[in-house]
C-alpha cells in the first residue's frame, strides 16, 4: 500500500485557513485525502509523500501536451519579463484571434476571457441580447460551470428530475436563487423528438440551446449519428442560437474541435482548457453579427485578466504544437488513446467485470454496467457508481491516477511505453476486484 501521511497531514493543517482544504469542490473526490503533488513532468505526476502517478486527470482536461511542455514553458518564460496586465491590448491578442478564427468551425470573431465558467455566461448575454429572447434551453447532465444561470440539472438527483419525457430543471446548489430556474428549459439529450416538444412548448422563448457536443461531463457520451445536424437544423426552425461548449472537447478531440470533426457550425461556442495547455484561457467564437452586440448593442463583457500577456504567449505555443502537420500529434494521440480504450475493454473481459469503455481516444469514460451503452445522462446516473469508485481507488494503488468520476483524459505525452505501463497497472488492479 502507498503511503499518503504528508497529504493527510497538509490536508489537515490547510483546512484551517483554506474553506474545506480545496481551491475547488470537485477536488474533494481523491483518496483518501485530496492529494498534494509537489511536480507534474510529462504524463506524470509526483506527490508530496514520493509517489509517482500516471496522471488520467490532466488538470481535468487542459494539459493536452502533458505537464510542463518544454515549448510552451520557454514561451511563458520570455513573456514574463515583458510584463502581465496592461489594461489594454498586446499584439499576441492579434495573432492569436486571428489564428484561431482561421482554425474553428464559424469562428468568425473571437473574444477572450479567462475561465470556462465566466464564458458560458457571455454566450448566454450574447444570445439573449441578439434574439431579445430571455430562456436558455440545456440538457441534462451537461456541465456548463459553477454560476447560478447554468449549474442547473448538470446531476440532479432522479427522484427530483421529473419524467424523462419533461425534465424539469433543478438547481445545483444551495444559495442558488430559485428565480434562475425560470430562465432555462431542460430536456434529455440524444432525442431530438423530444427536443422539437421542448421547443415547441417554449415557442418564440427560446435565446439559445446550448450543449456539450459530446457529453463529456456526464460520460464521454457521443452524439447519436445525425443528431448534431438535428439539433442545427431544429434551432434555425425556431429562431435559436446554436451554442457549442467546446471547453473539453475543443482543442482535445482533434484541432478543430467536436464540430470539426463531426462536421456541424455552432452559432456561438465555448472553448478553454486544453486551448492554452494549462494555462488559464477561455473565449467565446462565433458569427461576427452575434458578436458584434458587445460594440452596436453595447453588451457588457469585462475582465482584468482578459488577454493577459502569459496566457496569450502559451496558447500560441500549444497551437505551434498542435498545428505541426496538419496536427500530426492528434493521430498519435487516437492511436494511443485507441490502444488504451481496446486494451481496458480486452481486460474487463478477461476479469469478467461489467466494465464498458465509451468515448474518444482522447477523453473517454468508464462505465460500471451489463446493460448497453449509455446514451444520456439518466443511462450513466443508472451505472455503478459504487464499483467504479472501488475500480479507481485501486487503479491509485497500482500508480495511475484517473477521475474518479470515470473520465480518462489523455495527454500527448502518453507514449507506448506509459500506455503498456498503464495497462499492466490496470491489470493487477482488475483482478483484486475479481476477487472481492
Amino acid at each position: 500500500m502507498r503511503s499518503y501521511a504528508k497529504s493527510i497531514a497538509l490536508y489537515e493543517k490547510t483546512r484551517k485557513h483554506l474553506a474545506g482544504g480545496v481551491s475547488s469542490n470537485v477536488r474533494y473526490a481523491s483518496v483518501p485525502v485530496p492529494l498534494f503533488f509537489a511536480r507534474g513532468e510529462g504524463a506524470r505526476l509526483y506527490d508530496v509523500d514520493g509517489n509517482v502517478h500516471i496522471d488520467y486527470v490532466l488538470g481535468n482536461g487542459p494539459a493536452i501536451l502533458g505537464h510542463a511542455p518544454k515549448t510552451v514553458i520557454e514561451a511563458v518564460a520570455v513573456s514574463l519579463g515583458e510584463g502581465q496586465l496592461f489594461a489594454a491590448q498586446n499584439p499576441r491578442e492579434t495573432e492569436l484571434a486571428e489564428r484561431l478564427c482561421g482554425l474553428l468551425p464559424g469562428a468568425e470573431v473571437v473574444r477572450f476571457t479567462t475561465s470556462g465558467t465566466e464564458a458560458v455566461l457571455m454566450a448566454f448575454r450574447l444570445a439573449r441580447a441578439f434574439t431579445g429572447r430571455e430562456k436558455i434551453l440545456k440538457f441534462e447532465g451537461h456541465y456548463h460551470g459553477w454560476s447560478d444561470q447554468a449549474y442547473i440539472s448538470a446531476r440532479p438527483p432522479l427522484n427530483e428530475a421529473g419524467p424523462a419525457d419533461a425534465p424539469v430543471p433543478v438547481a445545483g446548489s444551495p444559495g442558488m436563487p430559485a428565480s434562475v430556474l425560470g430562465d432555462v428549459a431542460v430536456c434529455t439529450w440524444n432525442d431530438l423528438d423530444l427536443l422539437e416538444q421542448t421547443l415547441q412548448r417554449h415557442r418564440g422563448e427560446i435565446a439559445g440551446v446550448i450543449m456539450e457536443p459530446v457529453m463529456v461531463n456526464g460520460g464521454a457520451i457521443p452524439p447519436a449519428p445525425g443528431y448534431l445536424e438535428g439539433v442545427r437544423a431544429l434551432c434555425d426552425k425556431h429562431g435559436a442560437l446554436f451554442i457549442c461548449d467546446e471547453v473539453i472537447t475543443g482543442f482535445r478531440v482533434g484541432l478543430r474541435g467536436a464540430q470539426g470533426k463531426f462536421g456541424v457550425k455552432a452559432d456561438l461556442s465555448i472553448y478553454a482548457k486544453a486551448v492554452a495547455a494549462g494555462f488559464p484561457l477561455a473565449m467565446v467564437a462565433g458569427r461576427r453579427d452575434i458578436m458584434d452586440t458587445l460594440v452596436d448593442k453595447g453588451v457588457m463583457h469585462g475582465g482584468t485578466y482578459n488577454g493577459n500577456v502569459q496566457s496569450m504567449a502559451a496558447s500560441l505555443a500549444a497551437l505551434d504544437v498542435l498545428e505541426a502537420n496538419d496536427g500530426a500529434v492528434y493521430r498519435d494521440l487516437e492511436a494511443r488513446g485507441t490502444e488504451l480504450m481496446q486494451g481496458l475493454a480486452s481486460l474487463a473481459a478477461r476479469h469478467k467485470l461489467p466494465i464498458r469503455v465509451q468515448g474518444m481516444p482522447a477523453i473517454f469514460q468508464t462505465f460500471f454496467t451489463s446493460g448497453p451503452a449509455p446514451r444520456n445522462y439518466r443511462d450513466s446516473a443508472a451505472c455503478d457508481r459504487d464499483a467504479m469508485l472501488a475500480f479507481h481507488a485501486a487503479l491509485q494503488e497500482e500508480g495511475v491516477r484517473a477521475q474518479q468520476a470515470g473520465k480518462w483524459f489523455l495527454s500527448t505525452a502518453h507514449d507506448r511505453p506509459v500506455i503498456e505501463e498503464t495497462l499492466a497497472a490496470a491489470d493487477r488492479a482488475m483482478a483484486k476486484l475479481a476477487r472481492v
